[in-house]
Protein backbone atom coordinates (compact mmCIF):
# COMPACT_ATOMS: atom_id res chain seq x y z
CA UNK A 1 0.00 0.00 0.00
CA UNK A 2 0.92 3.47 -0.92
CA UNK A 3 0.63 6.76 0.21
CA UNK A 4 -1.78 7.51 -2.73
CA UNK A 5 -4.37 4.85 -1.19
CA UNK A 6 -4.91 6.56 2.04
CA UNK A 7 -7.77 7.59 2.83
CA UNK A 8 -8.84 10.78 2.09
CA UNK A 9 -7.13 9.81 -1.46
CA UNK A 10 -7.97 13.18 -2.16
CA UNK A 11 -5.04 14.64 0.10
CA UNK A 12 -3.26 12.21 0.00
CA UNK A 13 -2.64 11.73 -3.72
CA UNK A 14 -1.70 16.14 -4.15
CA UNK A 15 0.83 15.32 -1.16
CA UNK A 16 2.44 12.31 -3.10
CA UNK A 17 2.83 14.65 -5.65
CA UNK A 18 4.68 16.97 -3.70
CA UNK A 19 6.68 14.35 -2.09
CA UNK A 20 7.91 13.73 -5.81
CA UNK A 21 9.16 17.63 -6.56
CA UNK A 22 12.79 18.37 -4.78
CA UNK A 23 11.35 21.70 -2.79
CA UNK A 24 14.23 22.64 -0.16
CA UNK A 25 13.70 25.68 0.75
CA UNK A 26 15.90 28.71 -1.55
CA UNK A 27 15.19 25.85 -4.57
CA UNK A 28 11.86 25.52 -4.44
CA UNK A 29 11.31 26.24 -8.32
CA UNK A 30 10.35 23.02 -9.48
CA UNK A 31 7.47 22.88 -7.19
CA UNK A 32 6.51 26.83 -8.21
CA UNK A 33 5.94 25.88 -11.54
CA UNK A 34 4.05 22.48 -10.59
CA UNK A 35 1.91 24.44 -8.87
CA UNK A 36 1.34 27.17 -11.65
CA UNK A 37 0.47 24.76 -14.08
CA UNK A 38 -1.99 22.55 -11.53
CA UNK A 39 -4.24 25.70 -11.18
CA UNK A 40 -3.73 26.26 -14.94
CA UNK A 41 -4.63 22.81 -15.77
CA UNK A 42 -7.96 22.93 -13.62
CA UNK A 43 -9.54 26.12 -14.92
CA UNK A 44 -8.57 27.97 -11.67
CA UNK A 45 -7.11 31.50 -11.82
CA UNK A 46 -4.02 31.54 -11.22
CA UNK A 47 -1.26 34.14 -10.21
CA UNK A 48 2.66 33.85 -9.70
CA UNK A 49 3.92 37.22 -8.46
CA UNK A 50 7.32 38.04 -8.37
CA UNK A 51 9.23 36.02 -5.76
CA UNK A 52 7.32 33.18 -7.17
CA UNK A 53 4.30 32.88 -4.36
CA UNK A 54 1.03 31.41 -5.97
CA UNK A 55 -2.40 32.49 -5.80
CA UNK A 56 -5.17 30.01 -6.99
CA UNK A 57 -8.54 31.12 -6.95
CA UNK A 58 -11.96 29.15 -7.07
CA UNK A 59 -15.71 31.06 -7.23
CA UNK A 60 -17.99 30.28 -4.39
CA UNK A 61 -20.56 27.63 -5.32
CA UNK A 62 -24.05 28.25 -6.33
CA UNK A 63 -25.71 29.64 -3.48
CA UNK A 64 -22.91 30.82 -1.42
CA UNK A 65 -21.67 34.20 -2.96
CA UNK A 66 -22.26 36.04 0.20
CA UNK A 67 -20.08 33.90 2.22
CA UNK A 68 -17.21 35.71 3.24
CA UNK A 69 -14.04 34.56 1.10
CA UNK A 70 -11.34 32.69 2.28
CA UNK A 71 -7.82 32.40 2.21
CA UNK A 72 -6.06 28.94 2.45
CA UNK A 73 -2.32 29.32 3.44
CA UNK A 74 0.78 27.21 3.43
CA UNK A 75 4.36 27.33 2.40
CA UNK A 76 6.04 24.76 -0.30
CA UNK A 77 9.53 24.53 0.66
CA UNK A 78 10.48 21.95 3.00
CA UNK A 79 13.68 21.38 5.33
CA UNK A 80 16.07 19.23 3.66
CA UNK A 81 17.34 17.15 6.92
CA UNK A 82 18.86 13.60 6.61
CA UNK A 83 20.96 11.04 8.57
CA UNK A 84 24.63 10.70 7.87
CA UNK A 85 24.12 7.48 5.97
CA UNK A 86 21.44 8.76 3.76
CA UNK A 87 22.48 9.17 0.67
CA UNK A 88 19.80 11.58 -1.10
CA UNK A 89 19.97 14.88 -3.04
CA UNK A 90 17.45 17.01 -1.78
CA UNK A 91 17.64 19.37 -5.36
CA UNK A 92 17.52 16.26 -7.16
CA UNK A 93 15.80 13.21 -5.54
CA UNK A 94 11.92 12.85 -4.90
CA UNK A 95 11.01 11.68 -0.86
CA UNK A 96 11.10 8.32 -0.31
CA UNK A 97 7.61 7.87 1.67
CA UNK A 98 6.55 4.84 3.51
CA UNK A 99 3.64 3.68 5.96
CA UNK A 100 4.31 2.44 9.71
CA UNK A 101 1.48 1.98 11.27
CA UNK A 102 -1.15 4.65 11.49
CA UNK A 103 2.37 7.28 10.53
CA UNK A 104 3.62 8.08 7.49
CA UNK A 105 7.28 8.63 7.48
CA UNK A 106 10.28 9.34 5.24
CA UNK A 107 13.08 6.81 4.89
CA UNK A 108 16.41 8.55 6.23
CA UNK A 109 15.14 12.41 5.55
CA UNK A 110 12.45 14.56 6.22
CA UNK A 111 9.15 13.64 5.14
CA UNK A 112 7.79 17.22 4.00
CA UNK A 113 4.30 16.84 5.48
CA UNK A 114 5.56 20.78 6.66
CA UNK A 115 3.62 22.46 5.19
CA UNK A 116 3.05 19.83 1.83
CA UNK A 117 0.09 18.61 4.33
CA UNK A 118 -1.63 21.95 4.38
CA UNK A 119 -1.03 22.69 0.84
CA UNK A 120 -2.38 19.18 0.15
CA UNK A 121 -5.27 20.18 1.95
CA UNK A 122 -6.14 23.24 0.02
CA UNK A 123 -5.53 21.57 -3.63
CA UNK A 124 -8.57 19.08 -2.32
CA UNK A 125 -10.67 21.97 -1.32
CA UNK A 126 -10.16 23.29 -4.74
CA UNK A 127 -10.69 20.21 -7.02
CA UNK A 128 -13.62 19.28 -4.43
CA UNK A 129 -16.93 18.88 -6.56
CA UNK A 130 -19.49 18.52 -4.13
CA UNK A 131 -18.77 21.05 -1.07
CA UNK A 132 -20.18 24.12 -0.77
CA UNK A 133 -18.01 26.83 0.24
CA UNK A 134 -17.81 30.88 -0.61
CA UNK A 135 -15.12 32.13 -2.54
CA UNK A 136 -11.55 30.99 -2.31
CA UNK A 137 -8.25 31.76 -2.45
CA UNK A 138 -5.09 28.77 -2.10
CA UNK A 139 -1.95 30.91 -1.09
CA UNK A 140 0.77 29.12 -1.48
CA UNK A 141 4.26 30.71 -0.13
CA UNK A 142 7.85 30.08 -0.78
CA UNK A 143 10.74 30.10 1.45
CA UNK A 144 8.66 29.89 4.68
CA UNK A 145 11.66 28.09 6.56
CA UNK A 146 14.70 30.33 6.15
CA UNK A 147 13.57 33.49 6.03
CA UNK A 148 9.98 34.25 5.78
CA UNK A 149 10.72 35.45 1.92
CA UNK A 150 7.31 34.55 0.49
CA UNK A 151 5.21 35.92 3.17
CA UNK A 152 7.44 39.06 3.41
CA UNK A 153 7.42 40.08 0.07
CA UNK A 154 3.75 39.31 -0.86
CA UNK A 155 2.06 42.66 -2.07
CA UNK A 156 -0.93 44.32 -0.81
CA UNK A 157 -4.04 44.36 -2.93
CA UNK A 158 -3.66 40.84 -4.09
CA UNK A 159 -5.75 38.74 -2.00
CA UNK A 160 -9.66 39.27 -1.95
CA UNK A 161 -10.37 37.30 0.86
CA UNK A 162 -11.18 38.27 4.65
CA UNK A 163 -10.28 35.36 6.52
CA UNK A 164 -7.05 33.27 6.32
CA UNK A 165 -6.98 29.77 7.77
CA UNK A 166 -2.93 28.93 7.62
CA UNK A 167 -2.56 25.25 7.34
CA UNK A 168 1.03 24.95 9.39
CA UNK A 169 0.46 23.78 12.41
CA UNK A 170 0.95 20.10 13.64
CA UNK A 171 -1.54 19.10 16.50
CA UNK A 172 -5.29 18.37 15.56
CA UNK A 173 -7.49 19.28 17.71
CA UNK A 174 -5.74 22.82 18.56
CA UNK A 175 -6.22 26.03 16.40
CA UNK A 176 -3.73 29.07 16.81
CA UNK A 177 -4.11 32.24 17.33
CA UNK A 178 -0.85 33.73 17.83
CA UNK A 179 3.07 32.55 17.32
CA UNK A 180 6.93 34.14 17.95
CA UNK A 181 8.79 36.21 15.90
CA UNK A 182 12.10 35.56 15.18
CA UNK A 183 15.60 37.25 14.71
CA UNK A 184 18.21 35.24 12.36
CA UNK A 185 22.04 36.10 14.90
CA UNK A 186 25.66 35.51 13.05
CA UNK A 187 28.93 35.90 15.02
CA UNK A 188 32.12 35.62 12.51
CA UNK A 189 35.63 36.25 13.16
CA UNK A 190 38.74 35.05 11.34
CA UNK A 191 42.37 33.93 12.66
CA UNK A 192 45.88 32.51 11.03
CA UNK A 193 46.14 29.14 11.12
CA UNK A 194 49.68 27.58 11.97
CA UNK A 195 51.42 24.77 10.92
CA UNK A 196 50.76 21.08 12.08
CA UNK A 197 52.77 20.48 15.05
CA UNK A 198 55.83 17.69 15.23
CA UNK A 199 54.81 14.88 17.24
CA UNK A 200 50.54 14.94 17.15
CA UNK A 201 48.36 12.42 15.49
CA UNK A 202 45.18 13.25 13.92
CA UNK A 203 42.05 11.97 15.42
CA UNK A 204 38.50 12.91 14.46
CA UNK A 205 35.62 13.36 17.10
CA UNK A 206 32.28 13.23 16.30
CA UNK A 207 28.75 14.09 18.24
CA UNK A 208 26.16 11.59 16.19
CA UNK A 209 22.25 10.46 17.24
CA UNK A 210 20.57 13.20 18.87
CA UNK A 211 17.33 13.47 17.75
CA UNK A 212 17.57 17.30 16.99
CA UNK A 213 13.81 18.60 16.12
CA UNK A 214 11.90 21.99 15.32
CA UNK A 215 13.53 24.83 16.79
CA UNK A 216 10.47 26.35 17.70
CA UNK A 217 8.07 23.45 18.29
CA UNK A 218 10.62 21.04 19.84
CA UNK A 219 12.74 23.19 22.17
CA UNK A 220 10.66 22.91 25.27
CA UNK A 221 12.28 19.58 25.03
CA UNK A 222 15.48 20.13 26.11
CA UNK A 223 17.23 17.81 23.66
CA UNK A 224 20.79 17.61 23.47
CA UNK A 225 22.19 19.73 20.97
CA UNK A 226 25.15 18.52 19.39
CA UNK A 227 27.15 21.88 18.91
CA UNK A 228 27.18 22.67 22.28
CA UNK A 229 28.06 19.45 23.16
CA UNK A 230 30.72 18.42 20.74
CA UNK A 231 32.60 22.02 21.99
CA UNK A 232 32.27 20.58 25.29
CA UNK A 233 34.46 17.91 24.64
CA UNK A 234 36.53 19.44 22.45
CA UNK A 235 37.42 22.20 25.14
CA UNK A 236 38.20 19.15 27.63
CA UNK A 237 40.37 17.69 25.20
CA UNK A 238 41.75 21.04 24.54
CA UNK A 239 42.08 22.03 28.47
CA UNK A 240 42.90 18.78 30.10
CA UNK A 241 45.24 17.40 27.12
CA UNK A 242 46.67 19.80 25.27
CA UNK A 243 44.86 19.01 22.07
CA UNK A 244 44.76 21.04 18.89
CA UNK A 245 42.12 21.88 16.85
CA UNK A 246 42.07 21.55 13.12
CA UNK A 247 38.47 22.09 12.04
CA UNK A 248 34.71 22.06 13.90
CA UNK A 249 31.95 21.70 12.14
CA UNK A 250 27.63 21.33 12.74
CA UNK A 251 24.33 21.91 12.18
CA UNK A 252 22.78 22.42 8.83
CA UNK A 253 19.89 24.44 9.22
CA UNK A 254 18.77 27.78 11.50
CA UNK A 255 15.28 25.95 12.36
CA UNK A 256 16.35 22.54 13.18
CA UNK A 257 18.21 22.00 16.40
CA UNK A 258 21.46 19.97 15.84
CA UNK A 259 21.56 16.61 15.58
CA UNK A 260 25.11 15.74 14.59
CA UNK A 261 28.44 17.57 14.88
CA UNK A 262 32.24 16.99 13.46
CA UNK A 263 35.82 18.23 14.72
CA UNK A 264 39.40 17.25 13.88
CA UNK A 265 42.31 17.46 16.26
CA UNK A 266 45.86 16.84 17.00
CA UNK A 267 46.63 14.75 19.82
CA UNK A 268 50.30 15.14 21.37
CA UNK A 269 51.54 11.39 20.43
CA UNK A 270 52.21 11.18 24.32
CA UNK A 271 49.11 11.93 25.70
CA UNK A 272 46.83 9.64 23.36
CA UNK A 273 45.68 7.92 26.59
CA UNK A 274 45.05 10.81 28.21
CA UNK A 275 42.75 12.62 25.46
CA UNK A 276 41.11 9.05 25.13
CA UNK A 277 40.49 9.18 28.99
CA UNK A 278 38.96 12.66 28.83
CA UNK A 279 36.47 11.74 26.10
CA UNK A 280 35.65 8.60 27.96
CA UNK A 281 34.53 10.51 31.45
CA UNK A 282 32.94 13.85 29.29
CA UNK A 283 31.36 11.78 26.67
CA UNK A 284 29.97 8.99 29.56
CA UNK A 285 29.05 12.20 31.78
CA UNK A 286 26.81 13.83 28.50
CA UNK A 287 25.44 10.52 27.72
CA UNK A 288 23.94 9.66 31.00
CA UNK A 289 22.01 13.53 31.30
CA UNK A 290 20.59 13.09 27.84
CA UNK A 291 19.47 9.39 28.46
CA UNK A 292 15.86 10.45 28.91
CA UNK A 293 15.65 12.91 25.59
CA UNK A 294 18.38 11.32 23.17
CA UNK A 295 18.85 7.79 24.14
CA UNK A 296 20.62 6.99 21.01
CA UNK A 297 23.13 9.43 21.07
CA UNK A 298 26.57 8.20 19.90
CA UNK A 299 30.38 9.95 20.52
CA UNK A 300 32.92 8.48 18.49
CA UNK A 301 36.70 9.53 18.79
CA UNK A 302 39.56 7.79 16.96
CA UNK A 303 42.38 8.15 14.57
CA UNK A 304 41.15 10.64 11.26
CA UNK A 305 41.63 7.63 8.67
CA UNK A 306 42.57 9.60 5.26
CA UNK A 307 42.16 7.66 2.01
CA UNK A 308 44.99 5.55 0.36
CA UNK A 309 46.16 6.42 3.63
CA UNK A 310 47.79 10.03 2.42
CA UNK A 311 47.07 13.35 4.58
CA UNK A 312 43.76 14.61 3.11
CA UNK A 313 43.53 18.50 4.50
CA UNK A 314 46.55 19.31 2.39
CA UNK A 315 47.34 22.76 3.21
CA UNK A 316 44.50 22.80 5.49
CA UNK A 317 46.23 20.48 7.45
CA UNK A 318 46.80 24.04 9.60
CA UNK A 319 45.09 24.25 13.03
CA UNK A 320 43.88 27.14 14.66
CA UNK A 321 46.50 29.10 17.26
CA UNK A 322 45.60 27.57 20.95
CA UNK A 323 44.14 31.16 21.82
CA UNK A 324 41.76 31.36 19.23
CA UNK A 325 40.34 27.82 19.62
CA UNK A 326 39.93 28.58 23.25
CA UNK A 327 37.87 31.82 22.76
CA UNK A 328 35.79 30.44 20.24
CA UNK A 329 35.01 26.77 21.85
CA UNK A 330 34.62 29.09 25.28
CA UNK A 331 32.37 31.56 23.34
CA UNK A 332 30.48 28.43 21.86
CA UNK A 333 29.80 27.16 25.39
CA UNK A 334 28.26 30.25 26.65
CA UNK A 335 26.05 31.56 23.83
CA UNK A 336 22.57 30.97 24.84
CA UNK A 337 20.59 27.90 23.79
CA UNK A 338 17.08 26.99 24.61
CA UNK A 339 14.35 28.23 26.34
CA UNK A 340 15.24 31.46 27.28
CA UNK A 341 11.64 32.27 29.16
CA UNK A 342 8.62 30.48 29.52
CA UNK A 343 5.38 32.60 29.24
CA UNK A 344 3.49 34.45 31.82
CA UNK A 345 0.23 34.64 29.95
CA UNK A 346 -0.03 31.27 28.56
CA UNK A 347 1.16 28.43 30.78
CA UNK A 348 3.24 25.64 29.41
CA UNK A 349 4.60 27.61 26.51
CA UNK A 350 7.76 28.97 25.52
CA UNK A 351 8.17 32.74 25.17
CA UNK A 352 11.97 32.88 24.14
CA UNK A 353 14.37 31.02 22.99
CA UNK A 354 17.74 30.34 20.89
CA UNK A 355 18.64 27.58 18.89
CA UNK A 356 22.68 27.51 18.09
CA UNK A 357 21.93 26.15 14.99
CA UNK A 358 25.63 26.06 13.00
CA UNK A 359 29.17 26.43 14.31
CA UNK A 360 31.82 26.02 11.48
CA UNK A 361 35.42 26.55 12.19
CA UNK A 362 37.53 25.87 9.00
CA UNK A 363 40.57 27.19 7.26
CA UNK A 364 41.03 30.34 9.08
CA UNK A 365 37.09 31.34 9.46
CA UNK A 366 35.15 31.13 12.52
CA UNK A 367 30.83 31.10 12.07
CA UNK A 368 28.46 30.78 14.74
CA UNK A 369 24.68 30.95 12.75
CA UNK A 370 21.61 30.69 15.38
CA UNK A 371 17.48 31.53 15.64
CA UNK A 372 16.00 33.56 18.09
CA UNK A 373 12.29 33.53 19.10
CA UNK A 374 10.16 35.38 21.39
CA UNK A 375 6.14 35.84 21.02
CA UNK A 376 7.34 39.34 22.98
CA UNK A 377 9.79 41.77 21.05
CA UNK A 378 10.97 42.97 23.89
CA UNK A 379 12.75 39.88 25.09
CA UNK A 380 13.62 38.86 21.61
CA UNK A 381 15.98 42.24 21.64
CA UNK A 382 17.33 41.28 24.53
CA UNK A 383 18.23 38.46 24.21
CA UNK A 384 20.30 39.87 20.61
CA UNK A 385 21.67 42.47 22.97
CA UNK A 386 23.09 39.49 25.55
CA UNK A 387 24.57 37.11 22.22
CA UNK A 388 26.31 40.66 20.92
CA UNK A 389 28.22 41.40 24.36
CA UNK A 390 29.22 37.55 24.82
CA UNK A 391 31.00 37.48 21.61
CA UNK A 392 31.91 40.88 21.59
CA UNK A 393 33.92 39.89 24.66
CA UNK A 394 35.25 37.17 22.99
CA UNK A 395 36.11 39.91 19.96
CA UNK A 396 34.03 38.71 17.79
CA UNK A 397 31.78 40.75 15.49
CA UNK A 398 28.23 39.84 15.57
CA UNK A 399 25.29 40.72 12.73
CA UNK A 400 21.54 40.19 12.67
CA UNK A 401 18.84 39.88 10.06
CA UNK A 402 15.80 38.58 9.15
CA UNK A 403 13.80 39.38 12.26
CA UNK A 404 9.94 39.80 12.21
CA UNK A 405 7.44 40.32 14.76
CA UNK A 406 5.03 37.13 16.32
CA UNK A 407 1.47 37.10 16.05
CA UNK A 408 -0.71 38.67 18.93
CA UNK A 409 -3.85 36.64 19.94
CA UNK A 410 -7.24 38.07 18.68
CA UNK A 411 -10.19 36.96 21.61
CA UNK A 412 -13.01 38.76 19.27
CA UNK A 413 -12.09 36.40 16.57
CA UNK A 414 -14.92 35.83 14.29
CA UNK A 415 -13.72 32.77 12.68
CA UNK A 416 -12.14 31.27 15.97
CA UNK A 417 -15.65 31.38 16.93
CA UNK A 418 -17.22 29.44 14.22
CA UNK A 419 -14.40 26.69 13.87
CA UNK A 420 -14.56 26.51 18.12
CA UNK A 421 -18.66 25.66 17.19
CA UNK A 422 -17.80 23.31 14.15
CA UNK A 423 -15.10 21.27 16.30
CA UNK A 424 -17.74 20.93 19.26
CA UNK A 425 -20.34 19.73 16.31
CA UNK A 426 -18.22 17.20 15.31
CA UNK A 427 -16.53 15.84 18.15
CA UNK A 428 -18.52 16.56 21.48
CA UNK A 429 -15.80 18.64 22.93
CA UNK A 430 -13.91 22.06 22.12
CA UNK A 431 -10.69 22.61 20.65
CA UNK A 432 -7.79 23.80 22.52
CA UNK A 433 -7.18 27.79 21.40
CA UNK A 434 -3.12 27.50 21.79
CA UNK A 435 -0.09 30.01 20.73
CA UNK A 436 2.43 28.26 19.31
CA UNK A 437 6.71 29.24 19.99
CA UNK A 438 7.24 29.16 15.92
CA UNK A 439 7.22 31.50 13.09
CA UNK A 440 4.09 30.79 11.70
CA UNK A 441 3.23 33.44 8.48
CA UNK A 442 0.25 35.01 10.19
CA UNK A 443 2.41 37.65 11.77
CA UNK A 444 4.03 38.90 8.55
CA UNK A 445 0.96 38.26 6.62
CA UNK A 446 -1.51 40.28 9.25
CA UNK A 447 0.76 42.65 8.95
CA UNK A 448 0.25 43.59 5.08
CA UNK A 449 -3.46 42.24 5.14
CA UNK A 450 -4.45 43.95 8.77
CA UNK A 451 -8.34 43.45 8.46
CA UNK A 452 -8.02 39.70 8.14
CA UNK A 453 -9.04 37.27 10.76
CA UNK A 454 -6.34 34.67 11.42
CA UNK A 455 -6.16 30.76 12.84
CA UNK A 456 -4.11 27.89 12.20
CA UNK A 457 -4.96 24.55 12.23
CA UNK A 458 -3.71 21.33 10.54
CA UNK A 459 -2.95 17.40 11.35
CA UNK A 460 -0.64 16.07 14.04
CA UNK A 461 3.11 15.90 12.81
CA UNK A 462 5.78 14.48 14.96
CA UNK A 463 9.52 15.84 14.82
CA UNK A 464 8.77 18.17 11.80
CA UNK A 465 12.83 19.19 10.76
CA UNK A 466 14.54 16.11 11.52
CA UNK A 467 14.34 12.63 9.82
CA UNK A 468 12.21 11.08 12.52
CA UNK A 469 9.26 13.40 10.66
CA UNK A 470 6.44 11.43 10.54
CA UNK A 471 2.68 12.83 9.89
CA UNK A 472 -0.37 11.47 11.90
CA UNK A 473 -2.87 9.27 9.21
CA UNK A 474 -6.16 9.35 11.18
CA UNK A 475 -5.47 12.90 12.50
CA UNK A 476 -5.18 14.00 8.41
CA UNK A 477 -8.80 12.55 7.74
CA UNK A 478 -10.09 14.24 10.98
CA UNK A 479 -8.50 17.73 9.53
CA UNK A 480 -9.93 17.44 6.32
CA UNK A 481 -13.12 16.40 7.85
CA UNK A 482 -13.35 19.57 10.07
CA UNK A 483 -11.80 22.27 7.35
CA UNK A 484 -14.64 20.75 4.88
CA UNK A 485 -17.26 21.77 7.77
CA UNK A 486 -15.59 25.16 8.52
CA UNK A 487 -16.12 26.26 4.82
CA UNK A 488 -19.56 25.37 4.42
CA UNK A 489 -20.11 27.39 8.12
CA UNK A 490 -18.51 30.50 7.09
CA UNK A 491 -20.26 33.50 7.85
CA UNK A 492 -21.55 35.90 5.03
CA UNK A 493 -20.77 39.33 4.52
Amino acid sequence: MTIKELDPQIVWKNFFELTQIPRPSKHEELAVEYMYNWGVSHGFETIKDEVGNIIIRKPATPGCENMKGVILQGHIDMVPQKNADTVHDFEKDPIQTWIDGEWVKAKGTTLGADNGLGVAMGMAVLESAGLKHGPIELLVTIDEETGMTGANALKPGLLQGEILINLDSETEGELYVGCAGGLDASASASYVPVEMPEGHECWSLAVKGFKGGHSGMDIILCRGNANKLAARLVYALMTEADVKLLDFEGGTLRNAIPREAFATVYVPADRIDDAKKVFETVSSAIKAEYAGTDPDSEFIFKPYECPDGECCHGDECKYVPQEDALRFMRAVLSCPDGVERMSSEMPGLVETSNNLAMVKIEAGEFSVKTLMRSSVDSAKDALAQKFEALFSLAGIDTSFSGGYSGWAPNPESAILATMKKVYSDLYGKEPAVMAIHAGLECGILGGTYPNWDMVSCGPTLMSPHSPDERANIPSVAKCWEFLQAVLENIPEK
